[in-house]
């Protein structure tokens, strides 16, 4: 007999939302499936192209960074055992995709209560301010970020025309401390989600300068 495991734990991704005063924990999304890809895109800032010879190698701040992911949703499984999951018969995967879309949308009891506020002659009503939401992908990729893009492709339905399969495409900007300030609960996991690249880039071992044909710097 042997004690090791026949597969292991899978960990997967998904988006936690916190209060960003608080920082009290308000939902956590998992990814029913983890996407096969991850596609990552930096935009440097840089202070080179001001045509200033003395700032061709200054760095204005943290790149900006972006992700593009697409995640499947299917209550195939679920509605195999329907007395188990009474919600998923009744409504489809139309909770989960909802948990996703109401991220980008302000509760509709502050529109009721801004719009009250401006019918009573109010001059400035202050815009809701959404949870933090922070990308989670694996223990050293935790970083704040806003959703810029979200589309979902409902692929199949039930009889009452609920969605029981979906692809939904995910796009996440991160939110540094330039977005943020060092203060923010925010802005202190940013450092911690560069500091850890730091430390992957210090374990990369340097290659020798004779694999790229030259024997040293001119």
């Amino acid at each position: 007999m042997t004690t090791f495991p026949l597969s292991p734990r899978l960990v997967k991704g998904g988006l936690v939302l916190i209060d960003p005063d608080t920082t009290a924990v308000q939902r956590v999304i998992a990814l029913q499936y983890n996407p096969d890809t991850l596609t990552r895109s930096l935009q440097i800032q840089s202070l080179g192209d001001s045509g200033d010879r003395s700032e061709a190698l200054r760095l204005k701040g943290p790149p900006v960074e972006t992700f593009k992911l697409d995640a499947e949703i299917d209550a195939t499984d679920q509605l195999e055992f329907p007395d188990q999951n009474r919600t998923t018969v009744e409504n489809g995967i139309q909770p989960q995709l909802a948990a996703l879309e109401t991220i980008v949308y302000p509760p509709s009891a502050r529109l009721r209560s801004n719009d009250a506020l401006a019918n009573a002659g109010t001059l400035e009503i202050i815009p809701v301010e959404s949870p933090l939401t922070l990308f989670i992908w694996s223990r050293s990729r935790i970083v704040p970020v806003r959703i810029t893009e979200l589309s979902i492709t409902e692929e199949a339905f039930d009889p009452s025309l609920n969605p029981i399969r979906a692809k939904v495409s995910l796009g996440l900007r991160v939110l540094s401390v330039d977005d943020l300030g060092f203060r923010h609960k925010g802005g202190s996991l940013y450092i911690l989600y560069q500091q850890q690249k730091e430390r992957f880039a210090a374990a990369a071992r340097s290659a020798a300068s004779s694999v790229l044909g030259i024997g040293g710097i001119p």
